[in-house]
């Protein structure tokens, strides 16, 4: 049941008139509605960020006969209610509705800072977070950024103003609606208010339901989270790659370990990681930059070099380094960094010996590799 089945008798009479002018003029504001549309699409195609969708709406008849029915109690018991929207025609601000989908939680404010900057065509009269669930609250649900837009000397808006009143001087300006939410978000707010706000039959509900739907906003919430850790991670090990910026960062102990646990988060690690003797290594070899470093840790390489020396225990960080570097270099890798060959002891000059032996029978047994 809405609004309108609750709705006091006295008031029925002005709800019924406004919806009637409503239903006449609503197919000039489909027409406002696709223009708007396709001018927020637009914005997006000339720039870095690409919803995966931007859809738009106009309110239907009966969704709009129900909001306009929307009382306020009277302060004496005998008058009627006074209605939230006397004039819902001007007083409502989504009748037009612009929806943006976003792939991850960081591009909803992305679109929506890139909207509120297109001052020439809009302006944004209101800008706000609403959500169902919170932090503060502990609570979870869904969220949705929601802007107040008002375009500005618009012709099509001009054309829908003068189809409500022919008389009106026509400025083409109008208030609508803009949201901007993530796809797992609208996937999770459209099932759930199909199931929870349009049932048919309310006495049907079950606490069960409410108690499932907190589980998969908790569920979504992770997901998201994830999915934003990944670009994030995406990014940066992109970044990297770039010769000039990132990539040209120099190898400083602390740098080693920050790409490393970046690009190899799953290798085991130790308190008593030597990130000093790591950068010692590299630098043996001439590479002294964050782009050299990335080139020698590739994944595939790594998996070889691994099979190659069979270890029995997954390697830490400065062993799996050492062993790369012994891949790529073999017998120049030993000669600059173990001891000298009539040293008195040489442990590590024998160690890099027998595991170059190693992947020289590998590599014999596994040609190409």
């Amino acid at each position: 049941m809405g609004a309108w089945d609750d709705l006091d008798e006295r008031l029925r009479p002005a709800v019924e008139a406004h919806t009637r002018e409503y239903a006449r003029v609503r197919p000039a504001l489909d027409r406002v509605t696709e223009a708007m549309r396709s001018s927020i699409a637009a914005i997006f195609e000339g720039s870095g960020l690409r919803p995966l969708f931007v859809t738009a709406r106009t309110k239907t008849v009966e969704s709009f006969r129900d909001k306009a029915s929307r009382t306020l109690p009277a302060v004496d018991p005998a008058d009627p209610p006074s209605l939230v929207f006397p004039d819902p025609m001007r007083n409502l601000t989504d009748l037009v509705g612009v929806r943006i989908i976003t792939t991850l939680p960081h591009e909803v404010d992305l679109a929506a800072n890139l909207l509120k900057r297109q001052r020439s065509e809009f302006d944004c009269r209101g800008d706000r977070e609403k959500d169902i669930g919170s932090i503060e609250s502990g609570t979870y649900g869904y969220s949705s950024r929601h802007l107040i837009m008002r375009t500005i000397h618009n012709d099509v808006v001009r054309s829908f103003q003068q189809a409500v009143d022919p008389e009106t001087k026509a400025a083409g300006s109008y208030l609508f609606e803009v949201q901007v939410r993530t796809v797992l978000a609208h996937a999770w707010s459209e099932i759930e208010h199909d199931i929870r706000f349009k049932a048919s039959n309310p006495k049907a509900w079950s606490p069960y339901f409410d108690r499932q739907f907190t589980g998969t906003a908790a569920m979504l919430e992770t997901v998201e989270s994830a999915f934003a850790e990944l670009h994030e991670r995406y990014e940066t090990v992109t970044g990297f790659w770039d010769e000039d910026g990132e990539g040209s960062a120099p190898l400083t102990p602390n740098r080693i370990r920050d790409v490393w646990q970046t690009l190899l988060p799953h290798v085991d690690r130790k308190a008593d990681d030597n990130w000093g003797w790591a950068a010692e290594l590299l630098a043996a070899h001439g590479r002294k930059t964050t782009l050299q470093l990335v080139d020698l840790l590739q994944a595939d390489t790594i998996t070889t070099v691994r099979k190659a020396l069979d270890h029995r225990y997954s390697p830490g960080p400065d062993r799996l380094l050492d062993d790369m570097l012994l891949w790529h270099y073999g017998e120049r890798h030993i000669d600059l960094t173990a001891e000298a060959p009539d040293a008195e002891n040489t442990p590590r000059r024998d160690s890099l010996q027998r595991r170059h032996r190693q992947m020289q029978i590998y590599r014999a047994q596994h040609p190409g590799t």
